[in-house]
């Protein structure tokens, strides 16, 4: 027998820099689109510059690019419902929430979240991008038209193509064509976003659910942009315009207002029986742990008691997107807490990113795929903390900055001009542009 001087101790190989270890040469078409990307976006077109980075940000700087809405992140009280979750010892299940029964955790939050936006039920995945496939999944398939609005969020497209369905395009926020294409096409799904996450435009749901009753069409709303932020007690914009029984299916991410990271589909009791064994990102990813639904379950009671924070937020985003429109940037095509401020081309939208950044202002750039091509631009999302000194400095900053980003000749700008000119002038002038 060792003493415990003499017993051996357990070695473990630390090294003091990671080894070099050649990965196997990839076959041509993955290299072939790789260079694509390192050659000739990242090298020529961006010059060797990553778009989506640019400078560090300095301790002064103004952050602009969080989608933490109503500022729940530094909240003690949600820190410390975590808190005591991660060190609570009772035994916890990793497995897929399509094994877990009965009276849960989870199930106590479903039914919470789906009571704040006036829904009968509700089921929680593991990601807005996760909730948003897994529905499309179940309700659509080959053969299924699924009317989607151009600026619709890729995860729903994405569940288009995991369903097999057809893809119906409709122009943004355009009931009249959703109409002509449900009329040409026949019953199916509608998805639009209630609040759009490049420009914080607002869907015409009103509208939308009367084509969805007239053609007989299945609606689903998007309400990742307004859940928390807007309607009774941040239920969302479907309650909020009274259609909480009249649209078939919500979704939402939870890493916006919620501050955390999973996603909500409302629907009836009877369909999230079927969901949890046909949705293939629900069957195939592991349920939150303990610790995850412990957030969401106080950040409901604070969101629904956050009445003067949602004031705040619109306070803001009205004086904020009025400054900004008075100095010439075309904004007009949102309303809400999501600014875009639309350069173009990502040669342009990339001399606007180093020009705020280099004053301290950092936004998040946009571009192909989650903008058409040259419709490049820079996503400024506002928050309900903002001081009136913050919003000075970034109106300044503007203003100072539009000769240098040579405002006059952004996409928005012109698109701007063009509406103040008779039909012939118009056409006329877009034929120009192209």
């Amino acid at each position: 027998m060792f003493s415990a001087a003499q017993r051996p101790q357990p070695t473990h190989s630390v090294p003091c820099s990671p080894r070099s270890v050649a990965t196997p040469p990839l076959p041509q078409w993955i290299a072939a689109r790789m260079s694509e990307h390192f050659d000739a976006r990242l090298g020529k077109l961006w010059g060797g510059d990553h778009l989506l980075h640019g400078r560090k940000p300095g301790p002064d700087a103004l952050h602009l690019s969080s989608n933490d809405y109503l500022c729940l992140l530094g909240e003690r009280a949600l820190l410390e419902a975590q808190a005591r979750a991660l060190l609570d010892e009772q035994p916890e299940l990793l497995m897929s929430s399509v094994f877990q029964y009965g009276e849960t955790p989870q199930r106590h939050v479903e039914r919470k979240l789906a009571n704040l936006m006036q829904a009968e039920d509700g089921l929680i995945a593991q990601s807005g991008w996760a909730a948003n496939v897994g529905l499309v999944q179940c309700i659509a398939g080959p053969g299924v038209p699924v009317y989607i609005d151009m600026n619709g969020h890729a995860s729903l497209w994405e569940g288009i193509t995991a369903a097999g369905a057809q893809a119906v395009p409709i122009r943004h926020n355009d009931v009249a064509h959703a109409r002509r294409q449900a009329e040409r096409f026949g019953p199916g799904v509608i998805m639009v976003d209630a609040v759009y996450s490049t420009t914080g435009s607002v869907a015409p749901l009103e509208e939308y659910v009367a084509v969805a009753e007239a053609s007989g069409s299945v609606l689903v709303v998007d309400e990742s942009h307004s859940l928390g932020t807007h309607g009774p007690s941040g239920g969302g914009l479907v309650p909020a315009l009274g259609l909480s029984e009249r649209v078939h299916f919500r979704t939402a991410s939870l890493a916006k207002a919620f501050a955390g990271r999973a996603g909500f589909v409302t629907c009836s009791s009877r369909f999230k029986d079927f969901f949890a064994v046909e949705s293939r990102p629900a069957i195939f990813s592991s349920g939150l742990l303990r610790h995850e639904i412990a957030w969401f379950d106080a950040a409901i009671d604070f969101i629904a008691a956050a009445d003067q924070r949602r004031e705040q937020l619109h306070a803001i985003t009205r004086t904020t997107r009025a400054a900004i429109s008075a100095l010439g940037y075309n904004i007009s095509d949102g309303s809400e807490q999501i600014i875009g401020l639309e350069a173009g081309t990502e040669p342009q939208v990339m001399v606007l990113r180093n020009a705020l950044q280099q004053r301290g202002i950092f936004g998040a750039v946009f571009c192909s795929p989650a903008t058409p091509r040259n419709r490049a631009l820079m996503r400024l999302t506002l928050h309900a903390k903002l001081s009136a000194g913050e919003i000075d400095r970034l109106v300044s900053v503007l203003a100072s900055i539009r000769d240098e980003v040579r405002l006059e000749e952004w996409s928005s700008t012109r698109r701007s001009r063009r509406k103040s000119l008779n039909p012939k002038e118009e056409l006329a002038a877009s034929s120009r542009e192209e």
